[in-house]
Order: C-alpha cells, then sequence, then structure tokens
C-alpha cells in the first residue's frame, strides 16, 4: 500500500535507475529516440546495466535476440546475455541462472504468448526472474507477447471489430508477474478495445489494461503506474460494474455491462493503482 498523501507526479528524472517492470504494447521504436528501450535501460543500470535477452517467444529466437543484444549494447550495457531457451530442461541451465542471479534487467520479446509460457512457467529461471522483479532487485520489461504474460490470466488470442462477446476473446494463464492486472497489446492499432472488455467481463475483479503500439506501461514501486511513448494506454475497471448478462449468454452474442469505468491516458500520466484513479500531471 501507498501512502494517501497528495505527492508530485510530474516525470522526475531522479527515479531513471530505480527498477520498475515495463509492460510494452509491441513495435516499440527501434531507431530514432527509442524512448521506451531507453528508459529501460536506464531503469536498469544505464552503463552499469547487466541485461538479459529472453527471446523465447519468438520462432526465430536468434534473430530477434541479436537484435535487442545489439541495441542495448549500443546504449553502452555492461554485459548483455541472450537467454535462448529452446525447451524447459534449458531453463534449468546454470549458466542462465548464475547470470539472472547478478543482472539487472531482463527483457522478453515479443512472439507468441503461449509459446513463452509453455517453455518457461514455473521453470526455475522464470520463477527467479519473477522474484526478482516482483521484490524491485531488477528491472523487468515485456513487449507484446512479453506484455500479454504479465497477468495471472493472459489473453492468448481472439478476433476483433466486433462487439464484446464471450467467443471474441481465447484466455490462458499468464505468467502472474503482475497478477492484478490483464493485459492486451498493440490495443487502438489493432482494435482490441472489445476484445479486452470480452475478457474483463470473464474477470472483473482484474484491471484491464489496453497499451498502443510504441507505448508502455511502466509500474513503479510505489504502486503507480506511468505512461510512455507515443500512444495511449486504456484502462478498464469493472469493480463497480453493476449488471452483466455474461451467464445467459453464448457465443457470439453481445454481452451487456453496466458501469464499467474507462480512463484514457497518454505519455506521462499517471495511475494510482491502489486508489484506483489518474493522477494528473
Amino acid at each position: 500500500m501507498i501512502n494517501t498523501e497528495v505527492k508530485n507526479y510530474i516525470i522526475d528524472s531522479s527515479q531513471s535507475t530505480k527498477n520498475a517492470i515495463l509492460v510494452i504494447g509491441g513495435a516499440e521504436d527501434k531507431v530514432h529516440g527509442k524512448q521506451i528501450l531507453q528508459t529501460f535501460f536506464n531503469r536498469s543500470g544505464g552503463t552499469d546495466a547487466i541485461i538479459g535477452v529472453v527471446p523465447c517467444a519468438s520462432r526465430e529466437p536468434n534473430l530477434i535476440g541479436e537484435r535487442y543484444h545489439r541495441l542495448f549494447g549500443e546504449m553502452g550495457a555492461k554485459e548483455i546475455k541472450v537467454l535462448d531457451v529452446r525447451d524447459r530442461d534449458g531453463a534449468d541451465d546454470l549458466v542462465y541462472l548464475n547470470f539472472v542471479e547478478n543482472c539487472t534487467g531482463i527483457f522478453l520479446t515479443g512472439g507468441d504468448q503461449l509459446r513463452l509460457c509453455s517453455l518457461l512457467a514455473g521453470t526455475s529461471l522464470m520463477n527467479q526472474i519473477i522474484a526478482k522483479a516482483q521484490q524491485r532487485k531488477i528491472s523487468l520489461a515485456g513487449t507484446s507477447a512479453g506484455a500479454a504474460v504479465m497477468g495471472h490470466h493472459m489473453i492468448s488470442g481472439g478476433s476483433s471489430a466486433e462487439s464484446p462477446n464471450r467467443a471474441l476473446v481465447d484466455m490462458s494463464t499468464g505468467l502472474s508477474i503482475i497478477p492484478e492486472v490483464l493485459v492486451d497489446q498493440h490495443f487502438y492499432n489493432r482494435n482490441r478495445l472489445a476484445r479486452l472488455l470480452s475478457a474483463i467481463a470473464l474477470h472483473p475483479s482484474l484491471l484491464g489494461i489496453g497499451i498502443d503500439e510504441d507505448t508502455c506501461a511502466m509500474f513503479e514501486n510505489d504502486d503507480t503506474m506511468q505512461v510512455i511513448g507515443k500512444g495511449t494506454v486504456t484502462i478498464v475497471d469493472a469493480r463497480e460494474m453493476t449488471h452483466t448478462n455474461l451467464e445467459k449468454v453464448q457465443g457470439n452474442e453481445p454481452l451487456s455491462l453496466h458501469n464499467l469505468r474507462l480512463h484514457i491516458l497518454e505519455h506521462g500520466d499517471r495511475y494510482d493503482l491502489y486508489q484506483h484513479t489518474p493522477l494528473t500531471r
């Protein structure tokens, strides 16, 4: 829980070395300002950063692992290792486990969130990463599929451009890095609001978070979330929902959801995860 006294929520550069969990909507800028990647690099220690890249979600782990290795190397990281786990036994590799014990940042790449979970969920490597991230001993970032796995419940697939309905979303179990949230990514770019609403109808106690491309929801250790990047983060809060027809409908029949709270946050905006309120600058 956080102290509820009034705080200054203007972005503060003095926070740049503090560990955080960065949930990225995908397609983050890798060419120009690299704002989100640079923030992760800074939060991981800057030129003292020891970064592990986990490309397991991708079907081309060599290619994507090398891409992020090069990007963080160009930024000046002290040490970078690609943790290229190809099967669950590989997650017990002592070289990887010892590296994570001493690293300052872990980056989960995009790809297929089901593939990532099937390879790493419940393994020694992922348990170690999650524990260190939750204790804020490292900074952890996940983009696209790496963002989708953050909650205990995970959107694993589905459709878009329809009214909210049961058949619109496929659910699975994520990695429980931030168990209280339900994340969707590439959000407005792929018209996924109805998909997130359909998922939240199934799990109304969770906080729905839809993240646009080249946009990041950064979770701080004071129970606030900060938005970084060129798009928006959509918050769906169903804690005070007064009615749903979820139990009466089937398949693609439309869902009815009353009294939802919706917030749209842009770069620099913060959200108080304890008070469930946006914080203006």
